[in-house]
């Protein structure tokens, strides 16, 4: 069974781009290629078992098992060392992007503190959008009784779109709570 969003913008949300941003071949719309989650362990990287409650919190919001990363180099003023573990992250695409994206833009946004709305400043050359969540706990999957420490998440949402317009346009309507910068 396809998601709810998808289904959605397979039927209402790319006529609705094409009119907005003056497309006559519904190929030219943009979409969401991929959404890659980020989360970095910091010191917590050497203790096993602070390494595997990331893993499993990540697998609990992601719906898939993440991928432990690793340090390419060693860097001394950061204290670290080439191949020990640097964080975890989870690349979504197909049916769990967009499942991912309806329980991100319904559920966990509203649920963060002092919310007033995404930057669409963080659009960035590629047509590429990114920002970052402070506490991951606003996913209901993680259970706040079995976290140890609260931590840090990166969200990457990677478009097809060839300008910032078009990402923006998108992003909207897939109900993003974009606040659109004031010059």
């Amino acid at each position: 069974m396809s998601p709810r969003l998808k289904i959605a913008y397979e039927k209402e949300m790319t006529k609705n781009l094409m009119g907005k941003l003056s497309l006559r071949n519904k190929h030219e719309v943009p979409k969401i290629r991929k959404i890659i989650l980020n989360m970095g362990l910091g010191e917590d990287a050497s203790d096993g078992k602070k390494l595997k409650a990331c893993v499993d919190d990540m697998a609990l919001i992601a719906g898939q098992k993440p991928v432990i990363t690793k340090f390419k180099k060693s860097i001394s003023n950061f204290k670290t060392r080439k191949g020990s573990n640097a964080g975890v992250k989870v690349t979504l695409r197909s049916n769990m992007m967009y499942e991912f994206i309806d329980r991100l833009v319904n559920i966990a946004l509203p649920r963060i503190k002092d919310f007033r709305g995404l930057s669409s400043s963080s659009i960035d050359n590629s047509s590429n959008y990114s920002f970052g969540i402070k506490e991951h706990i606003v996913f209901p999957e993680v259970n706040f009784d079995k976290v140890d420490k609260i931590r840090g998440l990166d969200i990457t949402i990677v478009t097809t779109s060839k300008n910032k317009q078009g990402t923006f346009e998108l992003l909207k309507e897939f109900n993003f709570p974009l606040i659109s910068k004031k010059n």
